[in-house]
């Protein structure tokens, strides 16, 4: 009977060992992918957004960045920023690769670029144009040289009232 006490002994102080020794696996292993996280290194990047005609800032202008992968797809997610009174706005904690950032704001043509993140610090200076007048055929452009039309006299004009075929 001593025997087999003993023998149960060892086993529950064996079984309390490799539970133990797990345990200290599981966690030393979360300690080693959370170090490899953070050792990536990221960037900070400062923003200015200002308008093409005047230099002026614009302000409360969203500022969207995604990352990109190889093949050029945006990937989900992504941050959101607005530019202040001045214009700046700044995010710090992206990692290096391939960026798409995106601006808009209200009264402006939105600006979109894709940029690669190599440096610890990178700086941006945005400028917006405003909306540009559409382009119709109808209106005289004095601005066009007559010899910038091209004239091609291979094909016969299309007759307005042919069927469609």
């Amino acid at each position: 009977m001593k025997t087999s006490l003993i023998g149960e002994a060892r086993g529950k102080i064996t079984r309390r060992v490799f539970v133990c020794l797990a345990l200290v696996l599981a966690l030393v292993s979360g300690v080693v992918a959370q170090r490899d996280k953070t050792e990536d290194p990221t960037a900070v990047l400062n923003f200015v957004v200002i308008k093409d005609d005047n230099g002026k800032p614009v302000r409360n202008a969203a500022v969207i960045m995604h990352p990109v992968s190889a093949g050029g797809k945006q990937s989900r997610g992504g941050v959101e920023l607005k530019t202040d009174i001045d214009g700046k706005t700044s995010f710090d904690g992206i990692p290096y690769g391939k960026l798409r950032v995106q601006v808009l704001a209200s009264g402006f043509q939105t600006f979109g670029e894709d940029y690669e993140v190599d440096k610890a610090r990178l700086d941006f200076v945005i400028k917006l144009k405003r909306p540009q007048g559409q382009y119709s055929i109808y209106e005289s452009h004095p601005e066009e040289k007559k010899d910038d039309k091209k004239d091609d006299k291979s094909s016969p004009p299309a007759d307005p009232n042919a069927k469609p075929q």
